[in-house]
This record gives C-alpha cells, sequence and structure tokens, in this order.
C-alpha cells in the first residue's frame, strides 16, 4: 500500500563500494537497522558544513553526513549550501566567484555565534579528512567537476565512504569518469520506469523517492535491485518520530534529518519495547544541542525520549523561580552577577540562546511555570531545588501535578521540609557512600543520587532492597560507553548525562548482547 500522506521528498540508498550491489563503510557495529543522515551536520548545535557539525555527528554514532559542494573560481571544491555568501559568512556575492584562498580568509562561524569565529569554510579534502573511519558522507552535488571530485574521492580513499547525489547527466558523466567506481544516488520517480531498470540505467547505489512514491513495495523492488532506501525526512511535518517509525516498518536503511539524535533514540526505543534497561536523564535538557536550562533543551529533550528532564532552579531578585544553572548569570547569558541580584526582566533581556547558536536566538531565560509547560507528555522532572524555598517548591509540584512525574533532588534538611509540607514529594538525596544509606531511612526516599565513584553492584542491590532508586550521573570524567554499560549490568535505574547520543549506544551493545 503506498504511503500518500506525506507530501515530499524521500531517499533511497545502498551499502556498497559503487554502483548497483554496492557495500559502503559502517561506522556503528553492529550495524542498525535504520540509519541516519546528519542533514548539513549538527546544524542547530554548530555551522552547517562545518568541522564541528561534521564531528559532533561523528562523535555521535550518526552513521551519515550530508553536505553540499560547490566549487570555487579556480576549480576547488568547498562545503558551503547557498550560492551567495552573504547570509553564513562575512563574505558578500556569489560564491563561485571567489578563489580557494578568498574563501578560506573568510570568517565561517560567527555569524551562527560568537565562540565558532574560528570555524573555516571546509574543503572536500579536509572534509575527508575529518570523516575518514569515522563517519559516511553524503555528497549533495551543487556544483562539480566530476573528474575532479572523482580524483579526491580516489586519492582521500573515500570510495566506500561516499554517496555522490545529483541529477542523472551530472551523475552519467561521474560515472564515465570514474569507471562506475563512485558511489552514485539519483531522483526516482514512477515516471522514470521500473526502479530495477533506471538503477542499472544510471549505476546508481541509491536512489531519492518522494513520499507519495514511497510503500513497502518499491523499498523491495529497489532493495532486489541491489540498491539500499532512505527517507529524506526534512521538515516540519515529517521531520518527527510518526513518520522515522512508518519509514522504519516499511524497511528503508537510511533517513536524512534535522534531528539524527531524535531519531536514533524514537527508533531504538520503539523497537526496544519494555527491555529498555535504563532511565535516561537528559542533563540541563538537551544541553549538547541547545542552550541549557532553556525551553528549547526542554522541549528537544522530550522529543528524544527522555526518561527525565533535569533542570536548575534559582530565585530571581523580585521572587520569580527561574532556570539557570550557576549562581552567577555570567557563563550563560550577557548579563554579570548573582540571579538572586538580578530581576526576571532583567534575565528575560540576557539572551541565552544567541550566546549558544543562530538558531536559538528567541531563547530566554524561563521561568520554572514555563518550563511546566514544555515537559511533554513522557518525560519526568528531575527538579535540583539549587535556590528555591521548600513551600514554594511544595506549591508548584502540587499546582502542576508533578507528584508522579518530578523527582526532587536537594539536601536532607530540604528535602526532609519539603517532605513536612507535601509528604507525596518525591525527594532524592545525595549518596556518597553505601553506609549512608541507614540515616536515610527516616527520609523513606523515592531515589538516592549516588556519586559515580560510589557504585557498585552491591550499592545498587541494597538500595533496591529498601525500594529505593538509584541515580547517578556519569557527567564530566564518566561518559563513556564502557563505564555506562558497567552501571546498566549493576542494575542502575537512571543514569544522568551530557551525552544521550552516546548512552544510547551503550544501550544498543546491550540489548544486543540481551536479545
Amino acid at each position: 500500500m503506498r504511503f500518500m500522506t506525506y507530501g515530499w521528498a524521500i531517499v533511497l540508498l545502498y551499502h556498497a563500494p559503487a554502483g548497483v550491489g554496492a557495500e559502503f563503510f559502517e561506522p556503528v557495529q553492529p550495524p542498525r537497522a535504520v540509519q541516519a543522515i546528519a542533514h548539513r551536520g549538527i546544524w542547530t548545535a554548530a555551522p552547517e558544513n562545518s568541522a564541528r557539525a561534521i564531528t559532533m555527528a561523528a562523535a555521535d554514532s550518526v552513521e551519515w553526513v550530508e553536505i553540499d559542494i560547490r566549487l570555487t573560481r579556480d576549480g576547488e571544491h568547498v562545503l558551503f549550501h547557498d550560492a551567495n555568501l552573504d547570509a553564513k559568512s562575512n563574505g558578500t556575492g556569489p560564491l563561485k566567484e571567489k578563489s580557494l584562498a578568498e574563501l578560506q580568509a573568510l570568517e565561517f562561524g560567527s555569524w551562527f555565534a560568537p565562540r565558532f569565529a574560528k570555524e573555516r569554510i571546509l574543503t572536500l579534502a579536509e572534509a575527508f579528512e575529518l570523516a575518514r573511519g569515522r563517519v559516511n558522507l553524503y555528497l549533495d552535488a551543487k556544483e562539480i567537476d566530476p573528474s575532479k571530485i572523482v580524483k579526491e574521492i580516489a586519492d582521500a580513499k573515500m570510495t566506500k565512504q561516499v554517496v555522490l547525489y545529483a541529477d542523472v547527466d551530472v551523475l552519467d558523466r561521474v560515472a564515465r569518469a570514474s569507471d562506475h567506481h563512485v558511489p552514485l544516488m539519483a531522483k526516482w520517480r514512477p515516471a522514470m520506469g521500473q526502479p530495477a531498470s533506471f538503477a542499472h540505467k544510471h549505476g546508481l547505489a541509491a536512489v531519492e523517492i518522494d513520499p507519495p512514491n514511497l510503500s513497502a513495495a518499491v523499498c523491495k523492488a529497489f532493495h532486489e535491485a541491489g540498491v539500499k532506501v532512505q527517507a529524506k525526512a526534512l521538515g516540519k511535518t515529517y521531520d518527527q518520530p510518526a513518520f522515522w517509525i512508518h519509514a522504519s516498518t516499511i524497511r528503508v536503511d537510511w533517513i536524512q534529518t534535522d534531528e539524527p539524535i531524535p531519531l536514533l533514540m524514537t527508533i531504538a526505543q520503539h523497537g526496544a519495547g519494555p527491555r529498555w534497561p535504563v532511565a535516561i536523564a537528559f542533563h540541563r535538557g538537551a544541553s549538547r544541542y541547545a542552550p541549557e536550562n532553556t525551553l528549547p533543551a526542554i522541549e528537544l529533550a522530550s522529543r528524544m525520549g527522555a526518561d527525565y528532564i533535569e533542570i536548575d532552579i534559582r530565585t530571581t531578585r523580585d521572587g520569580q523561580f527561574v532556570l539557570m544553572h550557576d549562581r552567577r548569570a555570567d557563563r550563560t547569558t550577557k548579563l554579570k552577577g548573582d540571579v538572586s541580584l538580578l530581576s526576571l526582566t532583567e534575565l528575560r533581556q540576557s539572551e541565552p540562546g544567541s550566546r549558544f547558536g543562530k538558531p536559538f536566538a528567541d531563547a530566554r531565560v524561563p521561568t520554572l511555570e514555563e518550563a511546566a509547560g514544555s515537559l511533554g507528555p513522557k518525560a519526568h522532572f528531575y527538579l535540583d531545588a539549587k535556590e528555591i524555598a521548600p513551600s514554594a517548591l511544595a506549591r508548584f509540584i502540587k499546582d502542576y501535578r508533578l507528584e508522579e512525574r518530578s523527582v526532587v533532588y536537594n539536601s536532607v534538611d530540604e528535602l526532609r521540609q519539603l517532605r513536612e509540607i507535601l509528604p507525596s514529594a518525591r525527594v532524592m538525596p545525595p549518596l556518597d557512600r553505601v553506609e549512608e544509606l541507614d540515616s536515610l531511612t527516616t527520609l523513606a526516599p523515592y531515589a538516592v543520587d549516588a556519586s559515580w565513584s560510589s557504585l557498585s553492584a552491591d550499592l545498587i542491590a541494597r538500595c533496591h532492597e529498601r525500594k529505593i532508586r538509584v541515580f547517578s550521573d556519569s557527567i564530566g570524567l564518566h561518559e563513556s560507553i564502557r563505564e555506562y554499560r558497567q552501571a546498566i549490568d549493576w542494575g542502575i535505574d537512571v543514569i544522568q548525562t551530557d551525552f544521550p547520543a552516546r548512552l544510547l549506544r551503550a544501550i544498543e551493545l546491550h540489548l544486543a548482547d540481551h536479545p
């Protein structure tokens, strides 16, 4: 049955060195059934097509990065999406009128955020160096020299790590220049003929298909022809869980997306069901991909399927409750000074989003009440009550009916006060040593926040005997797949992390070992 609901573009690809039946490098082992292509890299957290956007995707175990290739005036291939330089550099006019030297003298990152001022426009050769052995590259050939790009791919030994997308007339020239040794991808529509004949005619390793033409039958036909299927799920209508899951159920192989980590999380959780071995707490929201403790960070964490979203609460000079980790506003905003000495109005004008990156320029320091409205249907709050009176926190939890959708972290004394006001509050004190458990008996905590260095199978078992859940922060020196897996094997309940994609990889490996 055809999938008619989604009215735009999809992509189909295959694993291979070149042409029909090509085999591609697998950066993630064991390979996922559905792989992600990060559109222009992790472009919401770094300038698109930049070194940082590519390396972030590789570090997050994303299999593919889509990059845009253009020709300079002196015939060099560089990474840049737009035909003109004006919007995404401090240059002006058409890129093709500039030499490579002129382009590499430009500032390429400051338009996104000041912290990226050192980013420069990459050559294709530099992109190959970044990606080799780490992540595959989908080359969107905006403007290329077919013979030159074939030589660059061969010289860099990247034949198994790239697929080249263009119109079929350009691809036919590339095929001739490479003697069919470069994997190629083109758009396919039913009017272009049967899948097998179309793919063989142009020596394709991949095809792009618009959603109205996508179906399980079409995927099967291309698979039988030796061509894998990739869905190009860009745009708000399609780049969302319902479509990702649909695309996976009709057996597409890769999905191009602006949200690779939410996509991978969604598909992994959908497939794992009740076997999911640990809950994930997103530290300050999805703070790797959006400005920490802002509504976009909370909303993104929710879209990623977060079990808990950790936020930090402080009180302003005028008695408002806001999300801010540090005592001072200096690090994450344009203001200086203690949060407790600043008003909500002043904090509203501090622009934490623009300091992180242009996609979040409108993000502001949110109130606790605003955060509650962004939690989403599944996630729970992990409330780090840094500076808020227990009575005010109790009122917030009760007003927003969060008794069973939140856990409160604070000192034992503060948590006792909270429990006196709101006995149903789920409280979580710190735990540095297993010997401290007995002293927590009268508090009867919902959970403990165990220091990572104190974790052991014995500590977790003793907590579970007392019906106490175990949370721990892997943040800092312990954000490794090896340490995540050890804690999961011990039976930890919740891991708090800055790197949810890395923790996802540990979970996937655990599930592979425990089918």
